[in-house]
């Protein structure tokens, strides 16, 4: 198989990954379109291993430590996900952002009246 196939389907994926971080506002999603886009690194690191033949197989072990870091980095991501939900009940990253400027906004009131 020639090399250009992987590589633009790597290239999709990461662009799909892309769209969704920029244009989605929903927690969940943005995690998915990180997944997307971890995902066609590690197409990337695949096909050109295997188009590389050297035998040392780097790209496969350069994929199975991007893959241990996408889990960890799903499962913390999870975590501020479904705290965020039990607190505000939404999972709207735009929304969770005014949160913390609502906070420093009303931490800056407190001093000020304290002093």
């Amino acid at each position: 198989m020639p090399l250009i196939l992987p590589l633009l389907l790597a290239v999709v994926l990461f662009c799909i990954g892309v769209y969704g971080v920029l244009a989605r506002r929903n927690a969940i999603t943005l995690l998915m379109s990180f997944e997307l886009m971890l995902n066609a690194v590690n197409l990337n690191l695949i096909a050109f291993d295997a188009w590389r033949i050297d035998g040392l197989a780097t790209g496969q072990t350069l994929a199975i430590f991007v893959i241990t870091l996408a889990a960890a980095e799903i499962g913390l991501g999870l975590a501020i996900v479904l705290l965020l939900f039990r607190g505000h009940g939404h999972v709207d990253a735009d929304a969770a952002r005014d949160l913390a400027e609502q906070d420093t906004q009303e931490e800056l009131q407190e001093k000020g009246a304290a002093t």
